[in-house]
């Protein structure tokens, strides 16, 4: 599993102070206005405050003071260590984690890896990539177990999702 975790990526400056304006990958935005700090490209930054535009997060970072320092960090991502990343309920997992893992049924047949996570908004949607493309629905109906350990989500055979 990765150590650290992205959890925005900045798409723009906002305002003439240096401002960043910040596309969100995370479930709850609201998680922002307890960061003092993140990494973006290694480099510790300390968070001087946050503030929310609709489904967007404006922060102000120390020593990005002008459009054209905050220019710089265009299209590059904020990232937190693991440790400091928000705690998650039993049966939740992270994107991150889920990427990778092997989709395979009850009978053995392997899918392949998951190669994404869409958010539909009423249930996610395993992307997967092998022999085939196919799109699992992360249903507690069709997914009877994800183990994490050996990297695994088992699924029920694809005649019986409903």
């Amino acid at each position: 599993m990765k150590e650290i975790m992205t959890i925005g990526q900045i798409i723009n400056v906002f305002g003439v102070k240096g401002e960043l304006k910040i596309y969100p990958l995370t479930d709850d935005i609201k998680r922002f206005r307890k960061l003092e700090r993140v990494y973006v490209e290694n480099i510790e930054k300390k968070i001087v405050w946050c503030k929310f535009l609709n489904d967007l997060v404006i922060i102000k970072i120390e020593g990005i003071d002008t459009i054209e320092e905050g220019l710089k960090y265009k299209d590059k991502y904020l990232e937190i260590p693991r440790d400091e990343a928000v705690k998650l309920s039993e049966g939740e997992y992270f994107i991150t984690d889920l990427i990778g893992c092997i989709a395979i049924d009850e009978n053995g047949f392997i899918f392949g890896p998951i190669f994404d996570v869409i958010q539909t908004g009423s249930n996610d949607v395993y992307w997967v990539k092998g022999k085939n493309e196919i799109l699992i629905p992360a249903l507690k109906s069709v997914v009877v177990k994800i183990d994490m350990e050996n990297r695994k989500v088992i699924i029920k055979p694809q005649e019986s999702w409903q």
